[in-house]
């Protein structure tokens, strides 16, 4: 059996197929195995989310019902149990979000090699040319001069994201010469674009302990919102919130979307005029620019004063109500316009792949093609961020290998 693709579902493929005691060869074309999840999480690898099956369905827009199989064979207490047993000790944060004690994405990678070399999985340096069929049945893989045979193939090559890490779409190639159908490739978990003069005044300021609301502007409907962290940038917004709500935004034109962020979210605007009363007294002979810095960060403060429409110059105790008003405005909402998401090559994780219609989600087998298996990121599933993708590459890796080894 060939395993395509080193990545989190290819190696949990291999080391699956290789318990249940198949010859397993993985062919990876990087210098190394688990090079994109080395990076993810920064580097810290958030590897799974200790969440219950219904909570993690409900954080998959794409095609959540296709994955109840691989869930139920290889759950996220699987994987956890898996690490643990490994000798990677995890830890549960925010969000129910599980990481690696040690902070180190290369824990779990290593945690991934030493099972398959414990498992005698070989491994190959080579970029597939081909999955080489006859009478549409798997008989092996070329690579260059060379053919590889196998009575299955395992195609987890990942999407389209990070492509210097191998991610460059080759799989899907491979699945269309088969005839397998591709929905097209998309980014998703990706920053945001934004024309608004607001984000290059505010580059590299983070914000904490915010809330966020994305509107479709055509339907004047609310498409996401989230409390947490986000980042403004030269070309627009970044961070986790940002992230998530970008696998909301569908069919992004420019302007049809804007986020508006509530910067004192814990306060109603009753209490958050009480204290803008009490930091007035504090600077009741200073200019209303020089009397928000208990308020807001230093960076935001010129915006926010622009966006009231309060004299920055004014004495604070000549501010109105009115004017606080329009102040309270701008702090609960600040407006920016979307335009746009940065290059699929930027984005976290791909929408878009290998239809699940040509895929059996009780064994991840192609209906197209006997012994060919799917795996991870190349099938058309995404979810946000939290752990969720990488155990799909996990569950979907799992289900596959087993499949693979027994011939269903």
């Amino acid at each position: 059996m060939v395993v395509i693709g080193g990545g989190p579902a290819g190696m949990m493929a291999a080391i699956s197929a290789a318990e249940c005691l198949a010859d397993v060869t993985l062919v990876e074309r990087n210098e190394r195995l688990g090079k994109k999840l080395n990076i993810t999480g920064k580097g810290r690898c958030n590897v799974t989310n200790a969440c219950g099956v219904q909570d993690f369905m409900s954080n998959v827009p794409t095609n959540p019902r296709f994955l109840y199989s691989s869930l139920g064979r290889f759950s996220t207490e699987d994987t956890m149990s898996f690490f643990e047993s490994a000798g990677v000790k995890l830890k549960v944060e925010r969000g129910q979000r599980v990481f690696p004690e040690s902070d180190r994405a290369s824990d779990i990678t290593e945690a991934l090699k030493a099972k398959m070399r414990e498992l005698g999985v070989k491994t190959l340096r080579h970029r597939i040319d081909k999955i080489d069929t006859e009478d549409g049945t798997v008989i092996g893989v070329s690579a260059g001069e060379e053919f590889i045979p196998a009575d299955a193939v395992i195609l987890a090559t990942g999407g389209m994201s990070y492509p210097l890490t191998g991610s460059d779409g080759d799989g899907y190639r491979l699945a269309r010469e088969l005839g397998h159908t591709v929905v097209t490739p998309e980014p998703s978990l990706v920053p945001l674009v934004s024309r608004s003069r607001i984000c290059p005044s505010l580059q590299g300021l983070s914000l904490k302990n915010v809330s966020l609301t994305v509107t479709d502007r055509q339907s004047a409907k609310v498409v996401y919102e989230d409390f947490g962290e986000m980042m403004f940038t030269h070309f627009g917004l970044t961070g986790p919130m940002i992230l998530s709500a970008s696998a909301h935004l569908r069919d992004i034109k420019e302007g049809r979307y804007e986020a508006h962020v509530n910067l004192k979210p814990a306060l109603d605007r009753k209490t958050l005029d009480a204290r803008i009363l009490s930091d007035f007294a504090k600077y009741s002979n200073k200019d209303f620019i020089n009397a928000l810095d208990d308020l807001l960060p230093k960076k935001l403060i010129p915006v926010i004063v622009s966006l009231s429409g309060i004299d920055s110059r004014k004495k604070v105790n000549s501010v109105t109500k009115e004017e606080r008003e329009a102040l309270i405005d701008a702090i609960t909402d600040l407006k920016i316009r979307i335009d746009g998401t940065r290059p699929i090559a930027e984005a976290i994780i791909t929408k878009g792949g290998i239809s699940v219609k040509e895929i059996n989600p009780a064994s991840m087998a192609s209906r197209l093609c006997e012994g060919l298996y799917f795996a991870g990121e190349v099938i058309d599933v995404d979810a946000y961020t939290g752990g969720f993708n990488l155990q799909i590459a996990f569950s979907t890796g799992h289900l596959a290998g087993e499949s693979a080894a027994y011939g269903v």
